[in-house]
């Protein structure tokens, strides 16, 4: 019998002894070596306003986040909430299973590095014509019974199925982050929410004060005209003020309603079924001192730019798997048995029955599918880098804009409390001067007007500082790396914290 010669067998033998992982290695991108978030220097603190909600805020820099960053604010009520938001909020839970979903599958394709074994038993009787056979007439009734054990064996010599368990692990990494990503998330808009309730609920209860103020107006400058202390006119145009205020109320309460819905359904329920708590702007606190991270701990803080580092290591050993199937696919099987007649037979030296075999599967031609869907995995790993690096670059964006929008907010919040004070003195003086006949009904009206706008932007003013205050939370990460629920939630989930 003549013999094939492999003359690359020597050289492959070590290889596939020894096992190799083909395709690049995953190697995370350095941290950006920015030296700060803001083109500018930040200040050592914001503004003061002689108002609720009015603190200076100094920033932090180089300070840790804490992982229940909203108990900052001392609010009870927004405490309550976000712990029953991150106990019932479909969306957390979906995040859990997708989680555990991603673990599984992981610990099934970590089970294709193993030997597979497997067992069969069979028992059969059945009856055959001696006639057919040639061995003259009537028939044999005969028994035949069979047991096995079959192990199979797919030898990863250049790391397929390696690479295929290292992409799964980065995928759990990935829901892990996803999970994370979306406990932040609600946490910022429960909080969020919460302020703009608050926020709302101000405006409606200052609307109803102007509206009165304008009603107590609207009845006396009606009782001047019927003494003929005014005109017609001064009486119209007081109603109107009246009337067009009274109008901007049911936009606000719709505002509140809805508000209040978008709360309940963060909450895991529905708006006619959530309890919620009173929300008071002026009850709310203003953390003091703000901290902000050092530069280079972002994009280890921020679960959005983890979870695109693990799609860029997934990207990375999906490219290594669809190289590796380029070469040739070893594969080994073997068979122990015994078969006999009868079981007391089945035992026997004679019963035994076992084969060994051996395939190498190397691809010849395909009409290039397989250097495709190579190209197509590094493709997919480019676009993976370009998506992690975009989104570094937003998260440093979303950390400049909340530093920036904290700093002038409490500008914005002193110079809208100046000018409230300034409308309000001036519509004192409008009144004590058309009080006295120095003045006309129009000076009132207009002054009225600007105290009415004034008071209302104080209170979006407010609002604003505590706002973006959470967006700073949010962007820097939120602290979820110091929360105790972490490592209890991936211990529920199957995953190392």
């Amino acid at each position: 019998m003549p013999k094939i010669s492999f003359p690359f067998a020597p050289a492959l033998l070590p290889i596939v002894l020894l096992g190799c992982t083909l395709g690049p290695d995953y190697k995370p991108a350095p941290a950006p070596e920015t030296p700060s978030f803001t083109e500018t220097a930040l200040p050592g603190q914001t503004a003061a306003s002689a108002t609720p909600g009015g603190t200076a805020q100094r920033f932090a820099e180089g300070r840790d986040i804490p992982g229940d960053w909203w108990t900052a604010f001392h609010s009870p009520e927004i405490n309550a909430l976000v712990t029953q938001a991150l106990k019932a909020n479909p969306d957390v839970a979906a995040a859990q299973a997708t989680l555990r979903e991603a673990h599984q599958t992981l610990r099934a394709e970590q089970g294709a590095q193993l030997p597979q074994l497997s067992g069969s038993l069979s028992s059969e009787r059945q009856q055959e014509s001696l006639s057919a056979v040639g061995f003259g007439k009537g028939s044999e009734t005969f028994s035949t019974t069979s047991a096995s054990l079959s192990v199979s064996y797919t030898l990863d010599a250049f790391g397929s199925i390696r690479r295929q368990v290292e992409q799964l692990g980065a995928q759990v990494d990935y829901q892990r982050y996803e999970l994370e990503a979306t406990d932040l998330t609600l946490t910022a808009n429960v909080v969020t929410t919460a302020i703009n309730v608050a926020s709302l609920q101000a405006q409606v209860d200052t609307t109803r004060d102007i509206i009165r103020a304008y009603s107590d107006a609207l009845a006396v400058t009606q009782q001047r005209f019927a003494l003929g202390g005014v005109s017609r006119v001064d009486v119209l145009q007081q109603q109107s003020q009246r009337d067009a205020e009274v109008a901007t109320l049911p936009a606000l309460q719709k505002q509140l309603a809805q508000a209040r819905n978008q709360l309940a359904v963060y909450l895991g329920s529905r708006p006619a079924d959530a309890k919620l708590p009173d929300l008071d702007l002026n009850k709310l606190n203003l953390p003091n001192d703000v901290p902000v991270s050092l530069p280079s701990k972002l994009v280890e803080q921020r679960p959005d730019i983890q979870a695109y580092a693990a799609l860029v290591h997934s990207a990375t050993a999906s490219l290594g798997v669809a190289t590796a199937n380029l070469l040739p696919q070893i594969s080994l099987t073997g068979s122990y048995g015994r078969d006999a007649g009868s079981v007391s037979n089945l035992f026997t030296p004679a019963g035994i029955v076992w084969s060994l075999a051996g395939s190498l599967t190397q691809p010849i031609f395909d009409g290039g599918t397989l250097h495709a869907k190579k190209d197509s995995a590094q493709a997919a790993l480019d676009v993976a880098a370009a998506q992690y690096s975009s989104t570094v670059n937003t998260a440093f964006q979303n950390v400049a804009d909340a530093l920036v929008a904290i700093e002038h907010d409490a500008d914005t919040l002193q110079a809208t409390l100046q000018s409230e004070q300034t409308a309000a003195a001036s519509l004192d003086v409008a009144k004590a001067q058309y009080s006295a006949g120095g003045g006309t009904y129009l000076n009132v009206l207009t002054a009225q007007q600007a105290e009415q706008s004034a008071r209302l932007n104080l209170v979006n003013a407010r609002a604003a500082r505590f706002t973006d205050t959470v967006a700073l939370f949010q962007a820097l990460g939120g602290g979820w790396w110091n929360r105790k629920d972490v490592e209890q939630t991936a211990q529920c989930c199957g995953v190392a914290p």
